[in-house]
């Protein structure tokens, strides 16, 4: 699909309240050239991991099942499932589509099993010791 645009509309000046709006051609070189350079771009894009695994799965997040589209595509990443960014086989075997959240929630939890959580396993908080239902039952069956 290729659009032709044959005038740009450019704000000359302005003065108060009134504008002057000036009507100018465009080169035709420029615009070939804009578009030529959109398709190489989609091309390469289609060449990369990405552009690969989004066209072999369904877009959607492997772990919360959230549905996207064109619009909000930028939020679907590809992960890659043994860690490893450098491995990248063409049936996308080691690939998953997750949403942002998900992709970053991954890595948190692989960080930790991997050099072990920051917070300690001991915590020096005391605990609650009151239960607000301790007496519950008693108090139900004096009421009957």
């Amino acid at each position: 699909m290729i659009f032709m645009i044959n005038y740009c509309w450019n704000v000359v000046q302005i003065n108060g309240n009134k504008m002057t709006i000036k009507k100018t051609a465009l080169n035709k070189d420029k615009l070939n050239q804009i578009v030529t350079d959109a398709r190489r771009n989609q091309e390469l894009r289609e060449q990369s991991y990405r552009g690969q695994a989004l066209k072999l799965y369904p877009w959607i997040c492997g772990r919360c099942a959230r549905e996207f589209t064109h619009t909000n595509l930028t939020e679907l990443t590809v992960h890659h499932k043994n860690h490893n960014h450098d491995d990248n086989p063409s049936d996308g075997s080691n690939w998953e589509l997750l949403c942002l959240y998900c992709h970053d929630n991954e890595h948190s939890r692989y960080e930790e099993s991997r050099f072990g959580s920051s917070k300690s396993s001991v915590s020096n908080t005391p605990t609650a010791s009151h239960n607000p239902f301790a007496d519950l039952k008693n108090l139900l069956n004096s009421k009957k």
